[in-house]
C-alpha cells in the first residue's frame, strides 16, 4: 500500500540527445508499473515511424500558438525553431487517477514547470561523456550538419542548469538509467511530506 495514493509528476529532462526518449521508452517496459506516457504537442514534422497521438501530438504552428493563449500548456518552449508543449488537463487528470505521469521535456520547459509545480520530479539526464553525445547526435541520422552543431552548443550551454534537479542520471546503459529512475519514483512516494497526512489518518483510525 502506497501512503501517498496521488500520482507523481515526473519530468524526465536534459540536453538534446541524451536519450530521454529511449530511457522513457525502457521505463515503461518495467513490469507492473503504472506509469502513464504525457504525450507532448509540437509543430515539428514527424520522424520516420513516428506516430501522431502516441510520439507526439504534431500540430500547425497556428494551432499551437491558439493553445499558448488559453494557457493550454504546463509548459512550452520553443527549440531550433519548432513548439514543444505539454498539455494540461490531461496530466492533472491521470495523477488523480494515481497514475506515475512521466513529462519528457527540453530544458527550457522543465524549467517552466519547476515554477509552476516544484513539487514534481525533476531527473536530469546526461550522456556518460560529451564525445558520446555527439556520436549519439550525428548516429541518429535526422538533422543536418547545421542543426547538429546547434544542438551541441544548446546542450553545453545547459549542463550547468543540472543543480537545479532533485536527481542527477547518467544514461551509461538505457536500461540501468531507467531501472534508477524507478528506483527514484518508488523512493519519492515514501517521502514524509507526500505520505505524512495519510500516515497520520491511519494512526487515528480514519482509514
Amino acid at each position: 500500500m502506497k501512503l501517498n495514493e496521488r500520482g507523481l509528476l515526473v519530468i524526465i529532462s536534459g540536453p538534446s540527445g541524451v536519450g530521454k526518449g529511449t530511457i522513457r521508452k525502457a521505463l515503461f517496459e518495467i513490469p507492473d508499473n503504472n506509469f502513464c506516457y504525457s504525450v507532448s504537442m509540437t509543430t515539428r514534422k514527424p520522424r520516420e515511424g513516428e506516430i501522431d497521438g502516441q510520439d507526439y501530438f504534431f500540430v500547425s504552428r497556428e494551432e499551437f500558438e491558439r493553445r499558448i493563449k488559453i494557457n493550454g500548456f504546463l509548459e512550452y518552449a520553443e527549440f531550433v525553431g519548432e513548439y514543444y508543449g505539454t498539455p494540461l488537463d490531461y496530466i492533472d487528470r491521470k495523477m488523480s487517477e494515481g497514475k506515475e505521469v512521466i513529462v519528457e521535456i527540453e530544458v527550457q520547459g522543465a524549467q517552466q514547470v519547476q515554477e509552476r509545480l516544484p513539487e514534481a520530479v525533476f531527473i536530469f539526464i546526461v550522456p556518460p561523456s560529451r564525445k558520446a553525445l555527439i556520436e549519439r547526435l550525428i548516429h541518429r541520422g535526422t538533422d543536418s550538419q547545421e542543426k547538429i552543431d546547434k544542438r551541441i552548443a544548446k546542450a553545453e550551454s545547459e549542463y550547468p542548469i543540472a543543480y537545479k534537479y532533485d536527481y542527477i542520471v547518467v544514461n551509461d546503459e538505457v536500461h540501468n538509467a531507467a531501472d534508477r529512475i524507478y528506483a527514484i519514483i518508488r523512493a519519492e512516494h515514501a517521502k514524509t511530506e507526500r505520505s505524512i497526512h495519510k500516515y497520520y489518518k491511519l494512526m487515528e483510525g480514519k482509514e
